[in-house]
């Protein structure tokens, strides 16, 4: 749970394809519609008691697709900051994009880069975007982050613990997710926040991501209330029945 008393939601927006591919549209136009989703989500989300808001945007992996479907992906970004930053900025969300930035395009660089800037102060709510991130190079490059530390003098292998090792993380300062969601029925987590998902709870959702919003958002919010987390131990009545 984030510091101020608010969830974190972590969102893998899934779908988009096969929400086209139905009502016999370019792959293209699901994604766009996506970002209407999203749009609708952000909006929305406070509403119901979430501060932080992380979304699964575009994997290192998604790079195999075909060049055409990367080029949308990455203008989508660009098309929703450049429309939405203003608003963001005047409501109070602060705005980070995880994952790494070789490889994108200059004017992605630059709009990212605006965006954070232009909201840094921002705490009313926060929005997380992953983009070009793969929890396993997450994982690899705080390795080599700490790795490059020690052979500079300014740590020990012996220092490492797991608070230590998160320091390094993209997603380093930001309560854990509470609950990640994944849109469109499938169930895999698919390399996203590989340690930050260890005790968050996993709510599968059957609908596609460009027909989701708030109502769907509070719906997986209700499932993970409706839960209790036990974070390795037991509860009251677990003790209770064994005595």
């Amino acid at each position: 749970m984030s510091r101020d008393g608010g969830l974190h939601v972590a969102i893998i927006m899934d779908g988009n394809g096969r929400w086209a591919k139905r009502r016999g549209l370019p792959r293209t136009l699901g994604h766009r519609e996506g970002v209407k989703a999203l749009r609708r989500t952000v909006e929305g989300a406070p509403d119901i008691g979430v501060s932080t808001l992380t979304v699964f945007g575009f994997s290192t992996e998604n790079w195999r697709r075909p060049m055409t479907e990367v080029s949308e992906l990455m203008n989508l970004l660009k098309a929703y900051v450049e429309s939405d930053l203003d608003r963001l900025a005047r409501e109070g969300v602060k705005v980070t994009i995880l994952g790494r930035r070789t490889g994108l395009r200059p004017d992605i660089l630059e709009i990212i880069e605006r965006a954070e800037r232009r909201t840094e102060n921002n705490t009313r709510f926060r929005l997380q975007v992953a983009f070009n991130y793969g929890g396993q190079a997450d994982l690899v490059d705080a390795a080599r982050k700490f790795a490059e530390a020690v052979a500079r003098g300014e740590a020990r292998p012996e220092d490492l613990d797991e608070q230590l090792f998160e320091s390094h993380l993209s997603t380093a300062g930001v309560p854990t997710p509470d609950v990640i969601v994944r849109t469109s029925g499938e169930r895999r987590i698919s390399n996203f926040l590989l340690w930050e998902c260890a005790y968050a709870e996993l709510v599968f959702q059957d609908v596609y991501w460009p027909d989701y919003g708030p109502d769907h958002l509070a719906a997986a919010v209700g499932e993970f209330r409706s839960r209790e987390r036990r974070y390795g131990g037991v509860t009251t009545d677990d003790v209770l029945a064994t005595g």
